[in-house]
């Protein structure tokens, strides 16, 4: 059985928020993505997994290295859930900007 983590626990950890910034901007291996912690290459890996496991990251096979990638699909289900809170946001600040406009108008 394949054990599925929390999509939400696993970016709550600010080491796995760094890791998913690296690897949005580019495929790394383990080692490239450990290369950038003060953390041993063991605990990194472990980051890796949690991220692998809730299908935020993606591996990648390319002769005897592994690469990780964003799995879009994955980082859909985080967006889903913070959409609908964007744009009530979005609009609150929308109305202040009016009221103050408004004010400012006079």
């Amino acid at each position: 059985m394949k054990l599925r983590r929390d999509v939400f626990q696993a970016i709550a950890d600010p080491t796995r928020r760094a890791i998913i910034t690296m690897v949005a901007a580019s495929t790394m291996t383990p080692g490239a993505i450990a290369g950038h912690f003060d953390y041993s290459r063991q605990t990194i890996s472990k980051h890796i997994q949690i991220l692998t496991e809730c299908e935020i990251l993606e591996q990648e096979q390319k002769g005897r290295e592994i690469y990780y990638k964003l799995n879009p699909v994955g980082m859909k289900q985080i967006a889903d859930f913070i959409e609908p809170f964007r744009k009530m946001w979005d609009d609150r600040f929308n109305a202040l900007e009016a009221v103050m406009q408004k004010h400012l108008s006079k």
